[in-house]
């Protein structure tokens, strides 16, 4: 194989990869530009959400692969900085794509459940602070982490994942209500163990895609992320028919009998519950924690300053201009990495902060408005705050290293 078709080859790979971690397809191509030049490679390249080709008479096509894990994208950021600011060996940069790919997960499938479970107790604390909620919270949390683990090789009964987990927290939790008169505690309930499902990702890539004139594949996510959205919804209503709830039964009365440090303890759960679920680098957790007080106080303050609706978008806000800034550190990780978990806090509080009331009036249109308001409101803040720094924190930076959204 020539060096020009090997550059060629790890060009394209790499673009997969990054596909494959959701980066937006603009980065993608700006990226992979850019590692052309530093390979002194004539390589022009088409990106769409599902495949990438490079090259112009001797083309190399590359399906967008299985999406990768959150642990896996620490080295991939890191390849794809190196790649971007010095002429790599191709065949160096595919043989550690190879070992990025092959990472075994840092913990067992037992523990990675266990960190659900916390995850989903720490959306609880956040959402509704009773020990009720919070008790249903973990358990659903519990059973949800092991369907995720036991159809991790089985790509058709993933596929069902999502209206199953929704069918079965739905039943159970209005079951439990009606037998223990949990009440205010049942609809809030559905909200923490299900978050794993929120087309949060897919909603925010089509904004921000969308912005940058990518119609075709800001058009795909998005209609991946209704798609989503319709899964969840699809089994939420099989179980409330099948038990014959009324929409009266479906209140919505926020709660906190905790007392006022209960979220915030939530956000530290969160932070224990992605390490263990997620298993990022050892040394992250820090760098996790404060990315993820950042966040939800910009959206604690952005909810009591102008309501529900835009807390998205203040969270979103200092969410990537926070990231950003750290990631201009030695001992940091790239931006990307320290984003994800901000936003996947942000999107169930977001909803939470909005009010459930909307989900539970019997509208459906509604409850799908609730939740693509405050996935976009997240993602504006993305962009605005990308914006802002683009023009005020890093004038004068190299522009061959600058990530592009």
């Amino acid at each position: 194989m020539s060096d020009t078709t090997t550059t060629v080859e790890f060009i394209a790979r790499l673009g997969s990869a990054m596909l494959s971690a959701d980066y937006p397809v603009t980065m993608v191509r700006h990226t992979l530009e850019r590692v052309a030049a530093r390979q002194g490679t004539d390589c022009p390249v088409l990106v769409l959400p599902n495949f990438i080709q490079a090259g112009d008479r001797q083309h190399t096509t590359v399906a967008r692969g299985a999406a990768l894990r959150y642990d896996q994208t620490f080295p991939l950021g890191e390849l794809v900085e190196r790649a971007q600011t010095q002429r790599m060996d191709p065949a160096e940069g595919l043989a550690e794509l190879d070992r990025i790919h092959a990472m075994p997960r840092r913990f067992g499938g037992g523990v990675s459940v266990i960190g659900y479970g916390l995850q989903s107790a720490a959306y609880a604390l956040i959402l509704q602070p009773t020990v009720l909620s919070l008790i249903a919270a973990t358990g659903f949390g519990l059973l949800v982490g092991l369907l995720e683990l036991l159809t991790r090789r089985n790509p058709a009964l993933r596929q069902l994942l999502p209206v199953l987990s929704a069918f079965l927290v739905t039943y159970v939790a209005f079951s439990l209500g009606r037998l223990l008169h949990m009440g205010h505690d049942s609809l809030r309930v559905l909200i923490a163990p299900l978050t794993l499902f929120l087309p949060g990702v897919a909603i925010t890539l089509a904004v921000i895609e969308s912005s940058t004139s990518e119609m075709v594949s800001g058009s795909a996510r998005l209609m991946a992320g209704l798609m989503r959205l319709a899964q969840l919804a699809l089994g939420i209503l099989l179980a409330v028919q099948l038990l014959g709830l009324t929409w009266s039964e479906l209140v919505d009365v926020p709660v906190n009998t905790l007392g006022s440090w209960a979220p915030w303890l939530g956000v530290a759960v969160y932070a224990v519950g992605i390490i263990l679920h997620l298993g990022p680098p050892r040394g992250f957790a820090p760098w996790l924690t404060l990315v993820l007080f950042t966040a939800y106080g910009a959206q604690l303050l952005t909810n009591a300053v102008f309501g529900g609706y835009v807390s998205g978008f203040g969270g979103g806000l200092i969410l990537i201009l926070s990231a950003l800034a750290l990631s201009r550190l030695s001992m940091t990780p790239v931006a990307q990495v320290m984003l994800a978990p901000g936003f996947w806090l942000l999107v169930p509080s977001s909803i939470g902060m909005i009010g459930l009331a909307q989900l539970a009036s019997g509208q459906g249109s509604a409850a799908i408005t609730v939740m693509l308001v405050s996935m976009m409101s997240i993602a504006l803040g993305f962009t605005t705050g990308y914006a802002l720094w683009n023009a005020f924190a890093r004038r004068g930076a190299d522009s061959d290293t600058a990530t592009e959204l």
